[in-house]
């Protein structure tokens, strides 16, 4: 991205015969946006004539780049730029003395001046570069001991970004936050407690010199009680306000312990491949097709018992929506009475009614020895 503003500076050129002249000029210059580790065009043009002088300056006299006499001159370079500036040399003789800019690291920020001259004009662009890092950063849902948590995590962020939480979309203040600073970027890990299992928490992280702003939502959805040997289907249905389909995104589902999370399946929009980690568990392809990413789990454990997490996550957003499961125990007195239901209650109720026994046969007892003719 470009805007314009206005920058003073004192530099030195060298014409084609080796002598040095020197301006301190005040003029309007572009500001390029960069990103931290990417590339990037400093725009310089011209009007093309004969002998032309191209010279890349930085706001430290700096030499970046030197072109004359029809071949690149870079016996003054600074090293710093080495094997990391050049121009652009099939279009330069088209009036494009514009330098293409490798590897950007927070260092090179600053000004830069590009000189150019011909046999019958000379022209002086300027330009303001500035580096932004935006690494996408992630949501992360954490148990220890009977405390739940959510952490909004900035691998590499600059410069520093602004932090927004809200609990059912009312700004709330984060419960803690630490934050390093490495080779002039930020690592920042925001975190709060979830005190309302029933409410939806949000974070929003903005760079505001990138113009880039990601989301985190979590959400708990209506738990399940299940017994041994049934199937459950765990429910994962993006919001549409967030979810953006035509965006490349990874859904992960996984079960949620208090030290760490095993992942059971995942989906990649990219290539439309599906992967489950565990033979009990099934996507539906119908579904998918829909945007719905819920998941079958078939034969229940008692061991299935626990927290189930689905992540959707793109470059700019993290939708993590949470299931809890509880698996009770097959009752085999109560199944195998309820089979004969409709013959021994009837004798229950009547050898109840004559206290005969004293007492009703309740569920999960087998009385059938006991009971005879009333």
């Amino acid at each position: 991205s470009a805007e314009q503003t206005s920058v003073s500076i004192f530099y030195t050129a060298v014409n084609s015969h080796g002598s040095s002249f020197s301006y301190l000029s005040t003029m309007s210059a572009q500001i390029v946006i960069g990103r931290l580790d990417e590339d990037i065009t400093l725009p310089c043009s011209f009007e093309s004539g004969p002998d032309i002088i191209i010279h890349w300056k930085n706001q430290d006299n700096s030499y970046l780049y030197s072109y004359y006499k029809e071949r690149d001159q870079l016996e003054k370079q600074d090293p710093k730029f080495m094997n990391r500036t050049s121009l652009f040399h099939g279009q330069i003789h088209n009036g494009n003395a514009s330098l293409s800019f490798r590897r950007l690291s927070l260092q090179d920020e600053g000004i830069y001046v590009c000189y150019v001259g011909t046999s019958s004009r000379k022209n002086i662009n300027k330009v303001v570069l500035k580096v932004g890092a935006f690494v996408t950063p992630v949501m992360k849902y954490e148990k220890k001991n009977t405390n739940s948590f959510l952490i909004c995590n900035m691998l590499s962020v600059y410069p520093y970004p602004i932090i927004t939480w809200k609990m059912d979309d009312t700004p709330i203040s984060e419960n803690s936050v630490e934050e390093v600073e490495y080779l002039g970027t930020f690592c920042i890990n925001s975190a709060v407690n979830i005190t309302r299992s029933n409410s939806s928490y949000q974070c929003a992280i903005e760079n505001t010199l990138l113009k880039q702003t990601w989301t985190g939502k979590w959400t708990m959805k209506d738990g399940f009680r299940k017994t041994q040997s049934e199937n459950v289907l765990l429910s994962c249905e993006p919001e549409n306000n967030f979810f953006l389909p035509t965006q490349d995104f990874v859904v992960t589902w996984s079960k949620v312990g208090s030290k760490t999370s095993s992942v059971l399946a995942y989906f990649l929009n990219s290539s439309q491949k599906t992967v489950v980690n565990e033979p009990r568990l099934s996507w539906n392809k119908e579904l998918i097709n829909q945007h719905n990413f819920s998941l079958t789990l078939k034969d229940l454990s008692l061991s299935d018992s626990g927290e189930y997490l689905c992540n959707i996550s793109s470059s700019n957003y993290t939708l993590l929506t949470i299931q809890t499961l509880h698996v009770g125990k097959f009752q085999e007195g109560w199944i195998m009475d309820l089979g004969i239901f409709n013959f021994y209650f009837p004798l229950c109720l009547i050898c109840a009614s004559e206290s005969r026994f004293g007492e009703l046969c309740p569920y999960g007892h087998t009385r059938r020895l006991e009971l005879g003719p009333c």
